[in-house]
């Protein structure tokens, strides 16, 4: 599992929504550190910890961090769906990339093309100046409506070990479909940027996360890139207790 710890998070300030955050924050921490210590010496992770199947009501604070707003050009699918995924993850993480190539594909189809789940991105760079730069590159794509193809043209194989200079971010855009090259090199450099990658920074940061990728789906969290089962148990589960 990809994961970095700032020094600086000891200073971030839980978000103040309810004793379900700290649950959330608590579950995410622990199965962060489970996804990322040394286990054996093949060098091999553990699997990411899981949370329990919800109860009624179980993980309702940090469900209130689903945004469910219809022009956000960070997320997918309808802004009513019963089940939210929020997604924290960085372009520099191998494991997101795995994630976004092998398992988000047909999470897409089988729930999101039905109706049933919204995928919420938020931007989560824990790896240094070129993890920032390609947030705040997605960010400026997502201004003109290609968040998610930049998205895939970032996590393409081998995309992430050519690094994200301003010269690859701008062939990325282009690639991704984006018409306005220069507003979007404004967009990249701007102000915006920088608030909407702080400010999706200080959510994960005040749940507990510490590696990347980590979700929500309605609150429940799950870190790490895990099986395509995992998180079809954890959508239908989040299905029939919206129900």
């Amino acid at each position: 599992m990809s994961s970095a710890s700032r020094s600086s998070r000891s200073s971030r300030k839980p978000i103040a929504i309810g004793a379900g955050v700290v649950v959330a924050a608590v579950l995410l921490g622990i199965a962060s550190y489970t996804a990322t210590r040394p286990e054996s010496p093949s060098g091999s992770a553990a699997a990411a910890e899981v949370s329990a199947e919800p109860g009624a009501g179980a993980y309702s604070g940090p469900a209130k961090l689903a945004r469910r707003d219809a022009r956000d050009p960070l997320a997918l699918g309808r802004a009513d769906a019963p089940v939210v995924m929020v997604e924290y993850a960085d372009f520099k993480c191998g494991y997101c990339g795995k994630f976004a190539r092998d398992t988000e594909p047909a999470l897409v189809k089988e729930y999101v093309d039905k109706g049933v789940l919204r995928i919420e991105w938020r931007n989560f760079p824990i790896f240094g100046e070129d993890s920032e730069a390609a947030a705040r590159a997605a960010w400026a794509a997502g201004q003109q409506g290609r968040f998610w193809q930049f998205h895939a043209a970032a996590y393409a194989e081998g995309s992430k070990e050519k690094g994200f200079a301003k010269d690859r971010l701008v062939a990325l855009a282009r690639d991704a479909g984006v018409k306005d090259l220069d507003r979007f090199a404004r967009d990249l450099d701007g102000e915006g940027a920088g608030q909407a990658v702080k400010k999706d920074q200080e959510e994960a940061y005040g749940l507990g996360a510490t590696s990347t990728p980590s979700f929500l789906i309605n609150g429940r969290p799950i870190a790490g890139a895990q099986s395509t089962a995992t998180f079809t148990e954890a959508i239908e589960a989040a299905e029939r207790a919206a129900k």
